[in-house]
């Protein structure tokens, strides 16, 4: 369970610093809707004032900020659309990718150097130490509402 902790911590923190609304995340999710999955973030999105550029690259930021996350509290650093437990990530990353690049070597180079980009992003301190305590009272609380994962993230982050 730490380890769904910190992948929906993840997407949770990178929500946050890129201006969405997180609604809740939890390492508790209903299997009634959809696939089975141990964890779940829903984000809202607010594109007012967003070119469809800017939007794609905050999603895909999102997407692959779970993946991430996972592979620096494993130690493990996998390429995040080989994983399949991963792949709802790499898609959604994937496609919002396709219309900044739509040739695909050039879309998989993209998505490649964002994932380093996160990669180093979330390993520094102030990152890492907000996606560590979201995930610490993930793991208590279960569920974390928006205002609760504001609050801990600008504790490490402040806006």
């Amino acid at each position: 369970m730490e380890i769904t902790a910190y992948h929906e911590s993840g997407h949770a923190l990178m929500a946050v610093h890129v201006g969405a609304e997180v609604h809740s995340v939890t390492v508790d999710p209903d299997w009634d809707d959809g696939p089975k999955r141990f964890g779940d973030t829903q984000i809202f999105w607010d594109t007012t004032g967003l070119s469809e550029r800017e939007y794609c690259e905050k999603r895909i930021l999102v997407a692959l900020a779970g993946p991430v996350a996972e592979m620096l509290y494993t130690g493990d650093a996998f390429h995040p659309g080989m994983v399949s437990e991963w792949a709802a990530d790499w898609g959604e990353a994937w496609e919002a990718a396709a219309s900044i690049h739509p040739d695909q070597q050039k879309r998989l180079a993209f998505l490649e150097r964002a994932s380093a980009d996160l990669y180093r992003m979330l390993n520094g301190d102030d990152f890492w130490s907000a996606l560590a305590a979201l995930a610490d009272n993930l793991l208590a609380h279960e569920t974390l509402e928006s205002e609760e994962v504001v609050d801990i993230v600008e504790q490490w982050l402040p806006r």
